[in-house]
């Protein structure tokens, strides 16, 4: 699966608030062996919503976490935006959530707040646990909450946990070198794709150093590739030490 978390908010990108999502978002699929595909944060804006969700479902192995946007403000558009990319129609009022919201508020439910109720066709809700003004859910891999950390992060805790705990587990090998990236590059050429290679250049003492880390589900296999990069390094008697 290849997760993607979009943060819809204005106020983020012009510093009037600070995202907490990326950050708690990241540790949570971590607790499962995932980690994050790409993040987005990105304005309140119905063409670059339009534009970001629809690469998304061009990715077949996608899931997503959308966060703002679903509440009853002119501003709050996910709802809308959402309908049309991923259902190609207008937004229907769902309605168990109608009944929630007019439940919660009684009169001050109109002439806004109903609104919230206007959903994707065949949405499911995810529940609340806040103040039961639900976010909602489309083919159980797109994922739609508020942008107040409080209620969406236990939202989200409960999905992951429920939908996503079941992982692949992997392996990772990591070392640290006294020498350059480009020392390494011929052996780097040599892992094969479905081994996750990450080269992390660092300079200490204004002298070059690298990172290098390998992630694979095989441990035998990330060892022999491993070893590899230990081979080149012991033959040109450069330093180095695992981590």
């Amino acid at each position: 699966m290849n997760f993607y978390a979009v943060i819809i908010g204005t106020e983020i990108l012009n510093g009037r608030r600070q995202d907490k999502h990326f950050t708690f978002l990241r540790d949570e699929l971590s607790k499962y062996g995932h980690t994050l595909f790409a993040s987005f944060i990105i304005k309140d804006d119905k063409e670059l919503m339009q534009r970001t969700y629809a690469m998304i479902k061009e990715d077949k192995d996608a899931v997503m976490f959308s966060f703002g946007g679903i509440g009853s403000t002119p501003d709050d558009l996910t709802r809308e935006v959402a309908s049309q990319v991923f259902r190609e129609s207008t937004t229907v009022v769902h309605e168990k959530f109608f009944n929630d919201i007019v439940e919660k508020f009684a009169d001050e439910a109109y002439p806004h707040r109903i609104h919230m109720a206007d959903l994707p066709p065949k949405s499911d809700l995810i529940k609340n646990p806040v103040n039961n003004m639900s976010g909602f859910s489309l083919d159980d891999r797109f994922f739609f909450v508020p942008g107040f950390p409080s209620m969406a992060h236990p939202m989200l805790r409960e999905i992951i946990k429920e939908k996503f705990s079941n992982s692949t587990k992997t392996y990772r090998a990591t070392l640290l070198a006294k020498t350059s990236e480009n020392t390494l590059i011929s052996v780097m050429q040599k892992i094969p794709k479905h081994i996750e290679l990450s080269s992390l250049p660092i300079f200490k003492d204004n002298k070059p150093n690298v990172e290098l880390s390998l992630l694979a589900e095989d441990k035998n296999e990330l060892q022999k590739y491993f070893d590899m990069f230990k081979s080149e390094l012991d033959k040109k008697k450069i330093y180095y030490e695992l981590r």
